[in-house]
């Protein structure tokens, strides 16, 4: 994979440079969704399941899950295993009552160095069911 960008300076000789750089992205995880969205109507259940994948040669465990802001949300880890190996599943939950949009972003800390944290976006939407029938009529 390459990628380029172009350089400005004050050199009345090279007043710009055009720098290519490359290199191999190995993947470190696969996260499965990568983003939540917590949809429906306000006081239903509405849970989703993020599957949290280390691959093989970047391995790493939870050490520990938080949320930045946490009022709309509950969230709880448990350690899967599998076949092909270690795996996590993180379950979220939407905890508001009343219609209206939030966003969230939840942080797992690991215990590898080249990804010390990680990061899952949650975005909620909830509507009144009221507001959802008028829609139809």
């Amino acid at each position: 994979m390459q990628k380029s960008a172009t350089v400005y300076t004050n050199d009345k000789k090279n007043p710009q440079l055009r720098l290519t750089i490359g290199g191999i992205v190995e993947k470190f995880v696969t996260i499965r969704p990568s983003k939540v969205r917590l949809r429906g109507f306000a006081g239903d259940e509405i849970k989703r399941k993020v599957t949290i994948i280390p691959e093989k040669k970047h391995p790493f465990k939870i050490l520990k899950v938080r949320a930045r802001n946490g009022k709309d949300i509950s969230y709880q880890l448990s350690e899967e295993k599998s076949t092909k190996g270690q795996k996590y599943a993180l379950i979220i939950e939407n905890k508001r009552i009343q219609k209206g949009k939030y966003f969230d972003i939840i942080t797992l800390e690991t215990d590898n160095k080249i990804r010390p944290e990680l990061h899952i976006r949650v975005y909620g939407e909830l509507r009144q069911r009221a507001e959802a029938e008028q829609k139809k009529d």
